[in-house]
C-alpha cells in the first residue's frame, strides 16, 4: 500500500502547509480563496460530468441515483449526522471544507483505480500522481479551511484500503461502465459542493451520497439478471 501511504502523507503535509499559511492571511484573503475553492469544485464537477456523459450507455441512470439516493439520504439524516461529528472537532465551516475534501479526494478516477492497480500489478503510478494533485488541492484547501481537513488523509486511507484488500474480487467487478456512471454521480457532488462553498446553493451533499450505490447496485442486478 505504499501508493496510498504516499497519498495520504501528501494530504497530510499539505494541510500542515495550508493551515500555516492561513494564520499569515486576513480574512478578505480567506474569503476569495474560498470563492477560488468554489470555482474549482464546481468546474472539476463539470469537467467529470461533461468526460463521461457521452459516454454513458444509461442516460437515465444517473437521475435515478439521485432520486433514490437523495431519498435515503435524507432517511438517514447523513447530513446531519455529519455536521454533529464534525462539530465535535471543529467549529466554524469545516464540515462544508471537509465534505468538499472527502469527494475530491476520494471520488476521482485515479483514487477508485490506483489502488486496484497497485494491488494487483504492483504499479503506483495511478496513486503518486494522485499524491500531488492531493497535495497541491490540501494546500488551498487547509488555508480556506483550517487544519481540520486533515480528517479527509484518514478517510482516504480507509476507502484505499478498502479497494486495495478488495482488489481481487473488485477486479472483475468494476468495468468501465460501472466507472461511467459512478463518476458521472461523483462529478454531480463534486459540482453542488463547488456551489454550496460559493454561497449560490446550500446542497445537503452528504445526503446525495448514497446515489453512488445506486449504479453499483443496478449492475449487481443487471449481472445477476443477465440483463
Amino acid at each position: 500500500m505504499i501508493g496510498t501511504i504516499v497519498n495520504v502523507s501528501t494530504i497530510m503535509a499539505g494541510c500542515v502547509a495550508g493551515s500555516l499559511f492561513k494564520k499569515g492571511l486576513n480574512e478578505s484573503y480567506q474569503n476569495i480563496l474560498m470563492q477560488a475553492m468554489g470555482l474549482a469544485a464546481a468546474a472539476l464537477g463539470i469537467h467529470s460530468i461533461v468526460t463521461y456523459m457521452s459516454a454513458s450507455q444509461y442516460p437515465v441512470l444517473f437521475i435515478v441515483s439521485f432520486a433514490l439516493g437523495g431519498v435515503i439520504g435524507q432517511k438517514l439524516n447523513l447530513e446531519q449526522r455529519f455536521k454533529n461529528l464534525v462539530t465535535r472537532i471543529s467549529k466554524g465551516n469545516l464540515a462544508e471544507g471537509l465534505s468538499t475534501a472527502i469527494l475530491l479526494f476520494c471520488l476521482g478516477t485515479m483514487s477508485i483505480l490506483g489502488p486496484m492497480e497497485s494491488a494487483l500489478h504492483g504499479n503506483h503510478t495511478y496513486l503518486f500522481t494522485n499524491a500531488i494533485l492531493d497535495g497541491v488541492t490540501s494546500i488551498v484547501l487547509a488555508s480556506t479551511f483550517g487544519i481540520g481537513i486533515i480528517w479527509s488523509a484518514a478517510v482516504l486511507f480507509c476507502w484505499q484500503g478498502l479497494l486495495y484488500l478488495l482488489a481481487n474480487v473488485l477486479s472483475g467487478f468494476i468495468t468501465p461502465e460501472l466507472l461511467t456512471e459512478t463518476s458521472i454521480v461523483g462529478g454531480v457532488l463534486i459540482f453542488c459542493s463547488g456551489l454550496s462553498i460559493l454561497g449560490i446553493q446550500n446542497f445537503k451533499t452528504m445526503n446525495l451520497i448514497p446515489a453512488l450505490m445506486i449504479p453499483v447496485v443496478f449492475f449487481i442486478l443487471k449481472n445477476v439478471l443477465g440483463m
